[in-house]
């Protein structure tokens, strides 16, 4: 299984070590196309090196190429919001996992292609993976 992991860069790396443990779950069920997100060498400011057009090509080819999206959407991101959009569009299943404290945009609230789960800790988290990808 092919999965896009989605997360905030720069709206901010707070949830770095969080991302780094969720692919660390997703990779039991397949290959991360997007493990970068959970390198603590990527900041705010990007993947040195790339041009914004060369990152959106070729994420958008991981987002083609996936089986699945799983989204962590605790952080605000405007690219994050774009890739289930996009995925939504093109009928993946998506799976956002939300911790809550801030209120989650309504755009992926109402969003009716995308599973939304909260979750506290990364067992939770995990709990809510296996549950998805196993229908998948």
């Amino acid at each position: 299984m092919r999965i896009y992991f989605s997360g905030s860069i720069s709206g901010g790396r707070a949830d770095q070590q969080v991302y780094a443990g969720l692919i660390a779950r997703l990779r039991a069920f397949g290959t991360v196309l997007t493990e970068h997100i959970g390198d603590p060498a990527l900041t705010e400011q990007g993947e040195d090196g790339r041009d914004d057009r060369a990152i959106h090509d070729r994420d958008i080819a991981w987002l083609r190429q996936a089986d699945v999206v799983v989204a962590e959407v605790t952080a605000p991101s405007l690219g994050v919001g774009y890739e289930i959009g996009k995925a939504s569009e093109w009928g993946k299943p998506v799976l956002c996992l939300h911790r809550g404290g801030r209120r989650l945009s309504a755009m992926i609230a109402g969003c009716p292609g995308a599973v939304i789960r909260q979750y506290q800790t990364l067992d939770e988290a995990g709990s809510a993976i296996q549950e998805f990808l196993a229908v998948k």
